[in-house]
């Protein structure tokens, strides 16, 4: 039987480690809280913008072209935009993000297309240099709260890559926000822009049937538009990567919080064994040395 002495220093360990996974679960939380609201606020305004931009380019369609939404199809390199957390304790989050960023490498390297890297969060630049693979950017001053100057730099340098030719194709692995108790591992193609992409489904027919007056003329329009498309979706996968991280936080510290609990009461369980134990066989010795003196 262990030691009385010695589960007290443990149990009295794990209650402090339960004390900490508490507090980062409660700030966790707040965290979250801020994170959804600025995440669902920004929602409607990507979606509309979205659409606006699938519909202007279907009614325009064979009219007035966009260099962000012609292929390249001469370009052998395409960029993947990977956005991992800073920190861990946050659950299967950066692993299931990074599994699907190198099922996206390895289709491309099957079919002889090379690949740059930018890798947002450290966790992924560390992942990726365990792995010795290349990183054309390390991208390590998002704050907590992503802001719209902090994405706007990325969204530029690689829509002025795509519009080059340097580029195929532009693909952002993240973390999707569904619900707090869903959340998706997904690799989404940013450019070339299309209906397809930018559009969320089921209204193209009704889109196709809106008759526009522009001003200025289509062209302007669209390279005002389809350029703010780009900046504003790949905002919207970062405030949703924040999203998901803060529940995935929060996630594994209830979990953790729950098992140091658990854990205590096991110890407690045994240290009052462990205390019995011990009476009885300090009993024992008395009645054992009593009965030596009669």
């Amino acid at each position: 039987m262990a030691n009385a002495r010695v589960i007290v220093k443990r149990r009295k360990s794990v209650r402090n480690i339960r004390k900490i996974t508490r507090t980062m679960q409660l700030i966790a939380t707040a965290r979250f809280q801020a994170a959804y609201n600025r995440a669902m606020a920004t929602k409607p305004y990507t979606e509309r913008l979205a659409e606006l931009a699938a519909a202007l380019s279907d009614t325009m369609q064979g009219e007035v072209s966009h260099p962000l939404m012609q292929a390249n199809p001469d370009a052998k390199r395409v960029a993947l935009v990977v956005i991992t957390t800073k920190r861990g304790l946050c659950g299967g989050y950066n692993t299931n993000v990074l599994r699907h960023a190198l099922a996206h490498l390895r289709e491309a390297e099957g079919r002889g297309v090379e690949t740059d890297g930018y890798m947002v969060g450290k966790k992924g630049i560390n992942y990726f240099r365990f792995l010795r693979r290349e990183m054309r950017e390390r991208i390590t001053d998002i704050s907590d709260a992503p802001r719209f100057n902090q994405v706007e730099p990325i969204a530029n340098g690689l829509m002025d890559r795509f519009t080059r030719g340097e580029l195929g194709a532009v693909h952002v692995a993240y973390m999707r926000f569904l619900s707090t108790a869903r959340q998706a591992a997904e690799v989404v193609q940013l450019l070339p822009l299309s209906s397809e992409t930018t559009a969320n489904g089921g209204g193209s027919a009704r889109r196709r049937a809106v008759q526009y007056e522009f001003s200025p003329d289509p062209k302007e329009l669209l390279a005002e538009l389809l350029p703010a498309t780009v900046r504003v979706q790949l905002f919207q996968c970062f405030t949703d990567a924040t999203v998901s991280e803060q529940v995935g936080r929060m996630v594994a510290m209830k979990a953790a919080t729950d098992a140091a609990g658990e854990m205590i009461t096991a110890l407690t369980r045994q240290y009052n064994r462990a205390r019995q134990t011990q009476i009885t066989m300090e009993l024992l010795d008395i009645v054992g040395g009593a009965n030596a003196l009669a």
